[in-house]
């Protein structure tokens, strides 16, 4: 017995080690190489591989990459706002089904998250274009007189896009925090005479919060980081954070540079997910 308990100790500190290895080489590494590097510079072709903080100095002194850093934080704001106000009445509407019907509903939902991500812009392309499905039944009501290019390459298109893409991430979330409700207290509710608004405000809306807060949450930070939806459907004005980091890491070769920005995006991302869970925390008490 005494073998055994000197042994065990053991074997739980290597699985320990070799669980931990993974995580730690495969993010953290690199996320401290990346912060590691915006603290270098370019200077001509060569990366100089000296501590400086002037990466960071040329963002906040320079009013065209903070600008649009706000610019990018309303849209994604924007994209919050527009996935929770569908996303929420749809993952309440699933949830309202019974038997086998709801996950079937919510299998056809969250079905494009199985999809590849280009295929999604490009189906959301063909929706919005001069040709696509949108204008087509927009001139068919008589609403246009002919199609129009307003729903792509501008912010509107952005914002559709972005919005779709990530519904099954906001509503996922919602749905399962309305599964957790216990039914009794819904049956408490109506037994003390609250009729359905009632219900919803007082004990289901408050319930599902913590999973309204992770749908916003991964449709803010989902869409913070994104790039190849602004340069697809965007056009010359879908000029994001996202496409500003890819192009220092592309076309201007700058990666030092790129990694700062990188750096801010990441720690504001943090910031997000730090205060969705401190008010997802408070809910709970």
């Amino acid at each position: 017995m005494t073998g055994r308990s000197d042994v065990a100790p053991g074997v739980r500190a290597i699985a320990f080690v070799l669980v931990m290895a993974a995580p730690i080489l495969l993010v953290v590494v690199p996320i401290a190489g990346f912060f590691l590097m915006s603290f270098w510079q370019m200077e001509g072709q060569q990366i100089v591989r000296e501590p400086t903080l002037a990466n960071y100095a040329a963002f906040f002194s320079s009013p065209a990459y903070w600008l649009t850093f706000l610019n990018t934080l309303s849209l994604c704001a924007q994209v919050t706002a527009v996935g929770l106000l569908v996303g929420y009445p749809v993952a309440y509407f699933l949830w309202q089904r019974r038997g086998r019907l709801r996950y079937v509903l919510l299998l056809l939902f969250v079905m494009p998250l199985f999809m590849s991500y280009i295929v999604k812009i490009y189906t959301m392309r063909s929706i919005l274009g001069l040709n696509g499905f949108l204008n087509q039944a927009l001139v068919a009501t008589g609403l246009l007189d002919a199609p129009s290019l307003l729903f792509l390459y501008n912010r509107t298109a952005i914002l559709i896009t972005m919005a779709v893409i990530f519904l099954p991430f906001v509503i996922l979330p919602i749905f399962l925090s309305l599964e957790r409700i216990p039914a009794n207290l819904i049956q408490a509710s109506a037994d003390l005479g609250a009729g359905a608004a009632t219900t919803f405000r007082r004990v289901v809306l408050p319930l599902s919060l913590p999973g309204t807060l992770a749908g916003a949450l991964f449709a803010f930070v989902l869409a913070l980081g994104d790039f190849v939806t602004p340069q697809m459907v965007g056009g010359p004005t879908g000029f994001t954070f996202g496409r500003v980091i890819w192009s220092q890491f592309g076309l201007a070769y700058n990666w030092p540079f790129g990694a700062s920005l990188g750096v801010v995006l990441f720690l504001f991302a943090l910031l997000a997910i730090a205060v969705g869970g401190w008010a997802a925390a408070r809910q709970r008490v």
